[in-house]
């Protein structure tokens, strides 16, 4: 029997690097599996922020790939310097920390390009893909965002094509994500991205969500919502060079760690051990993997913790792997407010592949509590829970002293790009 045709609109793609183009580079890498030929539109002249051409290779040889030039305003913008390039990466600076410039770049983007500043890829994408489709036949398509522009592209090709089966993927939600508060929204703008919002919750045959809280907001919206969470895929047959591994007690962040999601009470935490235990401070450190905001850097760098951390920078997606595997403990943050507990960054699954010990931050009761209690890989914190924080810590970096630190996780293979695929192709 012929494989099923499936379309997927999407803005990220390698060379892009960071979590955005993952989800969609497994699932196309296992639907013809599951009886499922994908076809994927992407721009042509894309402005990534980050680039790990490593990805490259796990695009399939076969895949028929489609491409249409994109104009972003982000050209217009560069007399906002860093802080634009920032804003380009989800990023930006906030409170006290913010110049004029920031608090410019922040307005513009959020009451002028609705619902974010690839909004004019829709009008030619339109364009293209309606002469496509009549060209070409599919069973369904998917729009993935952010940039939830991508949404707009599938409500007009629903118009045309309403035999198509449109799933509707929100890898983070729209106007609930933490920082959707400090767009400095007037009223209109406000009122139009909530419009167009749930325009594609009514509209989409089914709407995909990342985590379970997410997916039940989104039915509270109207909206035919599932929950496919991220996951991991195998790991590459290598080990980390010896010389990384073994001799410190290592926790590590790996990823974007912006001013929202900082975990202060960590640094407070982890400065008072160096300064009272010699034994900690001697055998710790503090390892960054990726893009870390400069002010969490200059903050830390002014600290008792100055002399425990290695900062890494950003590595190819290969590359952070074995970076999990020579660490001991591995570091997550989410935003501290309620209404993001619904957030699992897609990390928590590579990380549950590592075998690591995991240590999570975000609000009390969360979706990502949720998957490490279940999988007993390790422990989530709010953002007070000082002492027991420490406690944990010390219990951890004991029990590393003296090689008794394994970890006995349970039921992670339901998290298998490969067995989330099969549940995506179930779904359709």
């Amino acid at each position: 029997m012929e494989n099923k045709k499936i379309l997927i609109i999407t803005y990220y793609w390698p060379p892009a690097g960071g979590p955005g183009v993952q989800r969609w580079l497994k699932f196309v890498k296992y639907l013809p599996e599951f009886g499922w030929k994908p076809t994927v539109f992407i721009p042509e002249n894309p402005s990534y922020p980050i680039i790990d051409e490593t990805l490259e290779k796990d695009v399939p040889k076969n895949l028929e790939i489609i491409k249409t030039k994109i104009w972003e305003p982000y050209q217009l913008a560069e007399w906002f310097g860093k802080d634009n390039k920032k804003f380009k990466a989800g990023q930006f600076d906030v409170g006290g920390n913010q110049s004029w410039k920031s608090k410019i770049s922040v307005w513009i983007r959020g009451n002028f390009f609705i619902p974010d500043a690839r909004v004019f890829w829709v009008k030619p994408s339109v364009t293209f893909l309606k002469k496509y489709l009549k060209e070409n036949h599919f069973d369904a398509f998917v729009t993935t965002g952010p940039p939830h522009s991508m949404h707009l592209i599938g409500l007009e090709l629903k118009k045309e094509f309403p035999e198509l089966k449109w799933i509707a993927d929100f890898r983070d939600p729209w106007t609930e994500i933490s920082y959707y508060q400090h767009l400095k929204l007037t009223k209109s703008a406000d009122r139009k991205h909530r419009s167009l919002e749930q325009k594609v919750f009514e509209k989409a045959d089914i709407t995909l969500a990342t985590s379970y809280t997410d997916a039940e907001n989104f039915r509270k919206k109207g909206a035919n919502a599932v929950c496919i969470t991220n996951g991991y895929d195998v790991f590459p047959e290598q080990t980390i060079k010896s010389e990384d591994s073994g001799e410190k007690f290592v926790l590590s962040y790996i990823g974007v760690l912006e001013q929202l999601r900082n975990p202060e009470i960590l640094w407070k935490v982890l400065g008072e051990m160096v300064q009272e235990n010699t034994d900690f401070k001697n055998d710790f450190e503090l390892r960054f993997v990726g893009k870390i905001d400069s002010k969490i850097l200059e903050k830390i760098d002014s600290s008792a913790l100055r002399n425990s951390v290695r900062n890494l920078g950003y590595l190819s997606h290969s590359e952070a792997n074995l970076q999990m595997q020579a660490s001991d403990v591995l570091m997550m943050t989410n935003f501290p407010n309620e209404s993001s507990k619904g957030i699992i960054p897609g990390k928590i699954f590579e990380y549950l592949a590592s075998g690591k010990e995991i240590i999570s931050f975000g609000p009390k009761d969360s979706d990502v509590k949720k998957i490490l209690m279940e999988t007993h890989a390790g422990q989530h914190f709010s953002y007070d829970d000082s002492s027991m924080l420490k406690a944990f810590i010390l219990e951890k970096y004991n029990d590393w002293k003296f090689g008794k630190l394994n970890v006995d996780t349970r039921d992670i293979v339901q998290f298998s790009r490969k067995n989330l695929t099969q549940k995506f192709s179930q779904i359709l």
